[in-house]
């Protein structure tokens, strides 16, 4: 460890005579709402029965909004077509920086699922905040989004033509 100025004690390679920077994963979380924004779609993965939020990492070069629109392709088949970013926080558990945004969805139906995705299923908004996984960090998130969304205080920006942000 050495002092890094403005930074406090950072690991530090005598060696390289370079400071190491914690290294840590990046990816993002969405709360997938339909145009209406009065239905969010939940998933289960992995043989669980829980219901969480669509997520993905970020892949080396790519930024957190491609990252949004890819992942939800891939997962279940929508195009992403405006969103939100809310705010990120740290999950211990797999050592990842979480990116959460609200996407809108271009279409409700599910029959693009990839194998991925176990099941999705779209929730009123109260329904959904009763499905999510409890103590989770999906359940945190979602409790904000809609919040957010009954204060009418939601501005997702449209994605430009060809899916790029």
């Amino acid at each position: 460890m050495k002092e890094n100025d403005g930074e406090g004690q950072v690991p530090y390679c005598k060696t390289c005579e370079m400071f190491r920077f914690p290294i840590f994963s990046t990816a993002i979380s969405t709360a997938v709402l339909n145009r209406e924004m009065n239905k969010i779609l939940l998933i289960q993965q992995y043989n669980r029965p829980d219901y969480i939020l669509l997520a993905g990492y970020v892949n080396k070069g790519e930024d957190a909004e491609t990252t949004l629109i890819r992942e939800v392709k891939e997962e279940v088949g929508f195009y992403i077509i405006a969103y939100e970013y809310m705010r990120s926080l740290y999950f211990a558990p797999s050592n990842t920086l979480m990116l959460n945004f609200i996407g809108v969805a271009d279409s409700e139906d599910l029959s693009q699922m990839s194998a991925e995705v176990d099941h999705a299923e779209w929730f009123a908004l109260e329904e959904a905040a009763e499905a999510i996984k409890k103590s989770s960090l999906a359940e945190t998130f979602l409790l904000a989004i809609i919040e957010k969304l009954n204060a009418g205080r939601v501005q997702v920006n449209p994605v430009a033509v060809g899916g790029s942000v």
